[in-house]
């Protein structure tokens, strides 16, 4: 189990803002469609393009994120949300609670250049709600007397909170 330390929390759901993007090519679809099979699943359409969003993604994304940018291939809110917990299982991806009760998702599996091999620390703006990952940051925790277990075995994330560079 993850516990999550947290500075503050947020008041209002953030708003689902457009992702930076990076480029898919035809060598990444085989990537993914290899990675499926790998981890024991069928390599899908709507599996292949959730992974192609997450990889094109520079921050976590919610299910309702995905959905919003896959609908127009015609995928629902279900296949998005079966395929996200699939891939979530064989550890393709991670998912991640930042304090607001919105499961978030992202490549976790260096796929096609993909950074996030490892966990690492977010940010989350506490005025707009806007997620950035951390990979370059490393914390070191010591555990003390009377803390929980998880603590002692660094089974914990590590989530930063306060103004985004926009909201400063």
């Amino acid at each position: 189990m993850t516990s999550h330390s947290t500075v503050e929390s947020i008041s209002e759901p953030p708003l689902i803002k457009p992702k930076k993007a990076k480029k898919v090519d035809d060598r990444s679809v085989q990537e993914f469609q290899e990675l499926l099979r790998s981890s024991g699943l069928r390599s899908t359409a709507p599996r292949v393009a959730v992974l192609q969003y997450l990889h094109e993604s520079s921050e976590p994304s919610s299910h309702a994120e995905l959905f919003e940018a896959l609908a127009s291939k015609g995928f629902d809110r279900a296949t998005i949300y079966r395929n996200l917990i699939d891939l979530a299982e064989v550890g393709i991806v991670s998912r991640t609670d930042l304090g607001d009760h919105v499961w978030r998702f992202e490549l976790k599996k260096g796929v096609a250049g993909t950074a996030h091999t490892d966990e690492h620390p977010h940010f989350v703006c506490i005025h707009c709600g806007d997620v950035s990952c951390l990979p370059g940051l490393s914390f070191e925790v010591k555990g003390s007397k009377g803390v929980p277990k998880s603590v002692s075995k660094n089974k914990i994330a590590v989530q930063l909170k306060g103004l985004c560079d926009n909201c400063a």
